[in-house]
């Protein structure tokens, strides 16, 4: 069974694993056991502290497979995080798309100009990152589960989050996994290439960027003609899950990663599908072969450092009792008549827009 809790300091290796995993390499999953040892302690204390309003508490949670199969069957099977707060210790540094209008009366001259403006807007939102699950289960319900099961978490306890959300996927790659992007303009300005930059803003902190970046307005005119066709373009192994989110109700914004010039999206966190259908039932506990057929739903329980999300039946009795398997309410760590939040696992299609707030 598949089950979704905090990180513990036992998940350490896989952690790791699972950072050599992602595709492409993550910034903010950095195959580095310091920094991952880090974010398993700062983890723990967000979970165990007493929060009223979003700050610099990172929430890092793991797939785990409860019952392996075979003997020496890997039991992490994922991991993903939400950053309360995106630049609660620094600037969390976007490029913003802007337009900018050259007009001359004397020649009859306007023209319209795509550029590109360092910000830090998204700064006071909440992000989620840091997500990377086994090949195996990439495309599953295992994988759903594991991204949203944030958001089963983010609508129990609202006030430790901001009231918009984000989340920035890795940008585009060439056949030599490289970043058009990051080639046509980063380039010029640390004289490394895309791959040893992500490693060093992994590992270190991103301050250089502010220090070293242009200030000025980057125009698209003057980038490559395989730049341009890359910013706010996703990275083709994220495809699904950027369909995913945008079926959630996540929007594309204007902004884009600074390095690879991926899209970032964002969304009200009351507008979410999972936030908004999201409801509490008692638990009544029934054997397996008793269960009505029932579509599949996000369940968790209300316990904050003991979270736990599993994928259940939404089997309701005619009184709103939510009926589980003993199992299920084991792996939950409920009993009967205690309240769980569940929400249906499927969502609306998706539909690829911009968030109207940013046009």
């Amino acid at each position: 069974m598949l089950m979704i809790r905090p990180v513990e300091p036992a998940d350490l290796p896989a952690l790791e694993a699972l950072a050599r995993e992602a595709v492409p390499p993550l910034t903010n999953l950095p195959a580095n056991r310091e920094r991952l040892e880090q974010r398993i302690a700062r983890s723990l204390a967000a979970f165990g502290d007493e929060v009223d309003h979003p700050g610099d508490e990172h929430y890092t949670f793991v797939l785990v497979n409860t019952a392996p199969e075979k003997e020496g069957e890997r039991e992490v099977l994922g991991t993903a995080t939400v950053r309360a707060r995106a630049g609660a210790r620094e600037a969390y540094y976007t490029y913003r798309q802007e337009t900018l209008i050259h007009a001359s009366q004397q020649l009859n001259v306007r023209r319209e100009v795509q550029t590109l403006a360092l910000s830090h807007e998204v700064s006071d939102a909440t992000l989620l990152c840091a997500m990377s699950i086994h090949p195996r289960y990439k495309g599953t319900s295992a994988e759903s589960l594991l991204r949203r099961a944030r958001l089963m978490f983010i609508a129990q306890y609202p006030e430790r989050f901001a009231d918009v959300l984000a989340a920035a996927f890795p940008g585009y790659l060439d056949a030599n996994k490289a970043s058009p992007f990051w080639e046509s303009v980063g380039r010029h300005f640390f004289a490394r290439s895309y791959q040893e930059i992500n490693h060093i803003a992994g590992v270190r902190s991103k301050s250089f960027i502010a220090e070293v970046m242009p200030q000025f307005p980057l125009y698209l005119p003057l980038l490559t003609p395989a730049a341009r066709a890359a910013i706010g373009r996703e990275h083709p192994a994220h495809e699904p899950a950027l369909g995913e989110m945008l079926a959630e109700g996540f929007a594309r914004s204007r902004h884009v990663d600074i390095f690879d010039a991926g899209p970032v999206i964002k969304a009200d966190r009351s507008g979410l599908a999972t936030v908004r259908r999201a409801a509490w039932h008692p638990v009544r506990i029934r054997p397996e072969h008793a269960l009505p057929d029932a579509e599949p739903a996000l369940v968790a329980n209300q316990r904050r450092s003991g979270f736990r999300c599993v994928v259940a039946r939404y089997a309701r009795s005619p009184t709103g009792q939510l009926m589980l398997t003993a199992d299920q309410a084991e792996q939950l760590g409920v009993e009967k008549g205690r309240a769980v939040l569940a929400a249906p696992l499927g969502l609306p299609a998706a539909e690829d827009r911009y968030d109207e707030g940013e046009m």
